[in-house]
């Protein structure tokens, strides 16, 4: 038994893959005041659609619709099945406080009531 699929088979079938993968993630990349929809993510990179993906290498943002997960230092690596693959250089993921430098106790008071007169 073969498992030959013709090309014109197998482009249909890639392109109907990539198509899914756009419209289930929420996934974006913001780089040079510019932003590309990414297609999928793990542990230790992410892909974007081959065709219009520059080949970034640097600092990036990557956000959840509008909430900013990571900020990224990425390179590109190849291009396969028409993704561009990209890998993590670092990835920090972003809070909505700035650090503490000090320990905050649990019993610490939240805030300070002043008696009034």
């Amino acid at each position: 038994m073969t498992t030959f699929v013709p090309k014109e088979v197998q482009a249909g079938l890639d392109s109907a893959r990539l198509a899914s993968m756009k419209s289930a993630s929420r996934l974006r990349l913001s780089a040079n005041d510019r932003t590309y929809p990414v297609l999928r993510m793990w542990k230790s990179g992410f892909s974007m659609e081959a065709e219009g993906a520059p080949r970034l290498r640097g600092y990036v943002d990557l956000y959840d619709g509008a909430i900013h997960l990571f900020q990224c230092l990425i390179v590109a690596t190849e291009e396969e099945a028409g993704e561009m693959r990209y890998e993590f250089k670092r990835l920090t993921a972003v809070s909505e406080a700035a650090p503490l430098d000090f320990e905050r106790a649990e019993d610490a008071p939240v805030a300070l009531l002043e008696e009034q007169r």
